[in-house]
């Protein structure tokens, strides 16, 4: 005999339906809740890590030790060398310049003549500048060509020159400048190892039957002949 329910099945299926929905959304909500809270825990993590590491560089930077501090060092320390070499090129210009001086005073004393007496003499760089007395303006002349002509100094440039008082040996008053030259050694230091020095030239081949030419100041006088001997 077959079986009839009657119940209201339909309704109680709905409402288990409705149960297992809510269950499974309830479940849903909480592994959301539980993946927010882990996810902000994760970054609360990472952002602690990473205040801590930049606290740690800044430390690094700008604390005692620091990279600021080693460059200020650093700094202090070009400033240090800046200064050393300026003395160092000081020194070396000077230890140059001994030599030149020495020349410098010797060709002074070589060039002036014995018309003209120097009363002054001041140097700026290269520059010296001269203050002296003249017989006669003629002098002054001759002691710019010997300056011309000199080894330590050239491009002589006359400032002034003045007739005053009645002594005849010292009357004119004259200023000029002069520059200084450099030591040839100086010069030649840079083009000596860029250049090879020439090879002497050889001589050339003596012919039997050519006359010597003798220069007119030189002593001729004929060797007197052997007592004795033919003439």
């Amino acid at each position: 005999m077959a079986k009839i329910n009657l119940l209201p099945w339909r309704a109680e299926r709905r409402k288990l339906r409705q149960r297992e929905f809510y269950m499974m959304l309830g479940a849903a909500a909480a592994v959301a809740v539980v993946g927010v809270l882990a996810w902000a825990w994760w970054m609360g993590a990472r952002i602690d890590n990473q205040d801590a590491r930049n606290a740690y560089i800044t430390n690094q930077i700008k604390g005692p030790g620091g990279l600021d501090d080693k460059l200020k060092e650093i700094k202090d320390l070009e400033v240090i060398k800046s200064k050393l070499l300026t003395r160092k090129q000081i020194i070396e210009q000077l230890q140059a310049n001994r030599a030149q001086m020495v020349h410098m005073f010797d060709e002074l004393v070589k060039t002036t003549p014995d018309s003209v007496r120097l009363t002054g003499l001041k140097q700026a760089g290269d520059t010296l500048t001269l203050d002296g007395l003249a017989q006669s303006n003629a002098s002054v002349a001759t002691y710019m060509n010997n300056l011309d002509k000199s080894v330590s100094l050239t491009h002589s440039d006359l400032q002034r020159t003045e007739a005053k008082g009645n002594d005849k040996r010292n009357r004119f008053e004259f200023d000029l400048t002069v520059k200084m030259r450099k030591p040839e050694s100086d010069q030649e230091a840079g083009d000596s190892g860029n250049q090879a020095s020439p090879s002497p030239p050889k001589p050339a081949p003596r012919n039997p039957g050519a006359q010597v030419v003798l220069p007119i100041d030189a002593d001729v006088t004929p060797t007197p002949p052997r007592s004795g001997g033919k003439p």
